[in-house]
């Protein structure tokens, strides 16, 4: 029973698929830094730029009341404010969506190849044989005679 199991769980661990399943796993957590760095250092300085200098990551809106004004999130959070961090969140809302369309793009690049592949490994082959209508046995496509039941067979 335990011998079956682990046979069973190697048959499993061994397939494509879990191993394909690990690999994106390695590559989507290294493909995440860059993807923030992407955002948070070269898509969003321009666009705060154009919308006069803002920077989206010190974007937040102070829950707790405080007397004083925090010019950056860190400065509020080192205070005890708390805060909602909508820039944040827009940061990683943007870095989401290029990640999302960057594995559309791998999949549907992977889906192509596969596709190919397939159309590659699809000869025509020109069938040989054909079924007797009385008997229903297998002949050569050009017998006009069942070799097994001797009928006409019509052409």
């Amino acid at each position: 029973m335990i011998k079956g199991f682990l046979k069973e769980f190697k048959d499993f661990a061994v397939k494509g698929n879990v191993i394909d399943m690990a690999v994106g796993i390695i590559i989507g957590g290294a493909f995440s830094p860059i993807v923030n760095s992407l955002v948070s250092d070269i898509i969003m300085p321009p666009i705060g730029y154009l919308m006069g200098n803002v920077d989206f990551s010190n974007l937040y809106i102070p829950i707790t009341r405080s007397a004083q004004h925090y010019s950056t999130l860190k400065e509020a959070q080192a205070a005890g404010v708390v805060t909602i961090n909508y820039g944040l969140f827009i940061n990683t809302l943007i870095s989401f969506v290029i990640v999302a369309f960057s594995v559309f793009l791998l999949i549907k690049f992977i889906n192509k190849l596969k596709f190919e592949k397939k159309e590659a490994d699809c000869e025509v082959v020109e069938e040989t044989t054909k079924e007797c209508p009385y008997c229903c046995s297998t002949i050569n496509k050009n017998a006009k005679k069942c070799p097994y039941c001797a009928s006409e067979l019509p052409q």
